[in-house]
């Protein structure tokens, strides 16, 4: 019988762990989210950071685990990228860096057809001003409509069509010249 007991122990903090949220930095990544009628698994978090600043912390949200960029790219369905600020940023900082980010990881020729799209999603970052600490912006796919940005709940602008945009944005962290390769591994779910 105490054997039963100890195994059933094992196996339900075992189930409690495997729901467990993550923490990066003090943000909890819960491990399954909603995009519309679409559950998200949970696939990694890291830390944004410069010289010794923390600036963001994110999280990367699939219909399926994936450990390899192409997979990722390739995945069909809803996904999400989950940002929150860890200092006040400028909207101005926020879009330079996401606008340098896709033009680090895309030839002139890739960038072409991304250019007027891009222009869009900064207009609509710059439109907000500043971030304060602890503020969640949400960059979605939605398949039937594209990707949408939204702020603290609040969507900015309007849905920008075409999976290929959303890719460039996940290039950002997971391309050849990511943010951060640290963070990019953190996105895959690698041990670090």
């Amino acid at each position: 019988m105490k054997k039963i007991l100890l195994v059933l122990s094992i196996w339900f903090i075992g189930v409690g762990l495997a729901h467990a949220a993550v923490e990066v930095a003090g943000v909890k990544f819960e491990d399954k989210t909603r995009l519309g009628a679409t559950e998200l698994q949970f696939n990694g978090a890291g830390l944004r950071s410069r010289f010794i600043l923390k600036v963001y912390a994110i999280g990367l949200y699939l219909t399926e685990k994936k450990t390899a960029v192409a997979d990722v790219l390739a995945l069909k369905g809803a996904k999400r990228l989950h940002v929150v600020t860890l200092r006040e940023l400028t909207a101005e900082q926020f879009a330079d860096a996401l606008v340098e980010g896709i033009h680090k990881n895309h030839s002139d020729a890739e960038m072409a057809p991304l250019q007027a799209r891009t222009e869009e999603f900064k207009s609509a970052i710059l439109a907000v001003k500043t971030a304060a600490k602890g503020d969640v912006v949400t960059i979605d796919w939605l398949p039937e409509s594209g990707t949408r940005l939204s702020i603290n709940g609040k969507q900015q602008g309007r849905d920008l069509a075409g999976e290929d945009f959303y890719n460039a944005l996940l290039k950002i962290w997971l391309g050849q010249k990511p943010a951060q390769d640290d963070l990019k591994d953190a996105l895959l779910g690698k041990p670090l």
